[in-house]
């Protein structure tokens, strides 16, 4: 087994052991060889951090995963590139050859006096640089937000279609899936769930959302959090309350709700490079827990069930258009 500090160095810059994608045999095979009471959380942060996330997939999902794919045979790292500081140890430099004597060199022409530059040359290059470091104006700052709220509601109407399909095919009425645009922008996510639960134009070229009438969890991973919004439809209010799906969903990376309502809540996990917590890295695992807590409800088929597992769905399950 590797020494503990030497895999932590790896882990700080790494999700896995055997895979950059995903957990691997490998990474189970180390995860059990590895006592929980000799990591030193506060020294070790991103092996604490792999070490609890893939105990509880080797618990849930010893041979498949939650898509009902098998855990692929993994390849053990090379962790010789593992240096403090999460870099890699750089190959020792070759000594220099020997320089050889330069050629006396030969005598300089004097140079010739340089014209002065036309000034109105001067002023059009000035001129592009100011342009180039100009800041965008109020108009042009409302425009990008708006450009980018269209391609966020877009996104959101095209993976509501997809849901309303898939649980027609199923037979499942809560799903869990994360969407690229919102970039862990919550008020983005939000519009997002709007645009999925919007009543579906038949008369339209394109059809947009439709999923209105099934429960989801969503996610949104950006660079400062992971966004997360839960919705819950009134006619199953009583099966599920959808403040505790969320809370639920959260606690696993003591994340915080900001919102929260009958039929719509929302929150968020801030990064935490200290603990390992990012949102990429965390994703996974939190839609694993918000299934999870469905299937405690009996709201969700449990993994014994090949065809059930095909209908748990993360971010890479619907093809992008």
């Amino acid at each position: 087994m590797a020494p503990l500090q030497q895999l932590d160095t790896y882990l700080a810059s790494n999700s896995y052991l055997g895979s950059d994608a995903k957990a691997t045999q490998e990474d189970y095979k180390q995860c059990k060889d590895i006592s929980a009471a000799s990591i030193d959380a506060k020294a070790m942060p991103s092996l604490a951090r792999w070490h609890s996330h893939v105990s509880v997939l080797v618990e849930k999902y010893p041979k498949v995963d939650y898509r009902g794919e098998a855990i692929p045979a993994g390849k053990a790292p090379n962790l010789g590139d593992a240096a403090p500081g999460g870099g890699k140890q750089a190959a020792p430099k070759k000594e220099a050859a020997p320089k050889k004597e330069a050629a006396p060199k030969k005598e300089a022409a004097p140079k010739k006096e340089a014209a002065p530059k036309k000034e109105a040359g001067g002023k059009k290059k000035e001129e592009k640089g100011e342009e180039a470091a100009k800041e965008p104006t109020p108009e042009e700052l409302e425009k990008m937000k708006k450009d980018k709220l269209k391609k966020v509601m877009k996104e959101g109407g095209k993976r509501g279609v997809e849901i309303e399909g898939a649980a027609d095919m199923g037979g499942l009425q809560f799903f869990c899936t994360s969407v690229d645009l919102p970039e862990g922008d919550l008020d983005l996510l939000v519009e997002s769930m709007k645009a999925m639960n919007a009543k579906s134009d038949p008369t339209e070229e394109e059809r947009k959302g439709g999923s209105g009438h099934i429960g989801k969890t969503i996610f949104s991973a950006g660079t400062e959090q992971l966004a997360v919004v839960a919705y819950v439809p009134e006619t199953k209010q009583g099966e599920l309350s959808c403040k505790e799906w969320l809370q639920a969903t959260l606690a696993i990376f003591s994340g915080e709700i900001v919102s929260t309502s009958e039929n719509l809540c929302s929150g968020r996990v801030k990064t935490n490079s200290d603990k390992g917590v990012f949102p990429l890295k965390i994703r996974e695992a939190m839609i694993v827990e918000a299934n999870n807590f469905l299937r405690k409800k009996g709201l969700f088929p449990e993994d014994d069930s090949d065809d059930d597992d095909e209908m748990v769905f993360g971010d890479d399950d619907f093809p992008s258009m």
